[in-house]
């Protein structure tokens, strides 16, 4: 393992730091042609990052700050951004994804937190409205089920998704599994990231090709992650 990286390949998956932390997916977001990134990273890894998922690298800022992650939701079909961004980062991200790009207008600013989506469906908080929740469907072009997971709201950081499976919070219920694979169309696993992280999505990058994972991940959670999202 490269210390300067923490990179080693396993499936389709490969380790990584970003400034310094093993949480890197609160600075970035991937579906299968762009990975957002925040404006600033490092050339080197940006491009390490392109290599890993095989896709375009975006710098974007989202309300001037570079914790991406949290502020995005984001598949193939549309792109839902926090309130906080503004007109010029919106208009970007339009120019650079080519994708329909739209601002939630909500109270809860960490849309990403939030929602939970691929290419078939989303997951979202219970704390939307339901003028919100269909709106996050036309955007996403998916249909959504507002559910918590063991009693979070946030569901958006207890679930990472790809159109061919899901990893979970571990205290996720039977029955919550269930409407998750149901809604995203996928089977769905629990695990942790970095050592034992519930909050699966603060530790992962992922799109339908590839993963990377925070450098703390054990090979243990490697291999449950590896068959979670079929990797």
């Amino acid at each position: 393992m490269q210390q300067l990286y923490g990179e080693y390949h396993l499936l389709g998956i490969n380790l990584l730091d970003i400034y310094r932390s093993c949480n890197i997916g609160i600075f970035a977001k991937a579906n299968d042609a762009c990975v957002l990134v925040p404006l600033g990273l490092a050339q080197t890894k940006m491009e390490k990052i392109a290599e890993f998922l095989d896709v375009k690298i975006v710098g974007i800022s989202i309300g001037g700050s570079r914790l991406v992650g949290p502020l995005v939701a984001m598949n193939s079909n549309g792109i839902l951004v926090s309130r906080l961004a503004d007109d010029d980062e919106i208009a970007a991200l339009r120019h650079e994804t080519g994708i329909y790009v739209e601002r939630l207008e909500s109270r809860y600013t960490s849309v990403g937190n939030m929602i939970a989506t691929n290419d078939k469906g989303a997951i979202i908080s219970r704390a939307f409205s339901r003028e919100t929740a269909g709106r996050i469907s036309e955007v996403l072009a998916v249909p959504v089920r507002q559910i918590s997971i063991a009693s979070y709201i946030q569901v958006g950081s207890m679930i990472t998704t790809t159109n061919s499976g899901a990893l979970v919070h571990p205290s996720g219920s039977e029955w919550e599994l269930k409407v998750i694979s149901e809604t995203l169309k996928v089977d769905a696993e629990p695990g942790t990231v970095n050592n034992g992280v519930p909050f699966v999505s603060s530790g992962i990058i992922v799109n339908n090709k590839a993963a990377v994972v925070g450098s703390l991940t054990r090979g243990p959670e490697l291999m449950i992650l590896a068959r979670a999202l079929k990797l």
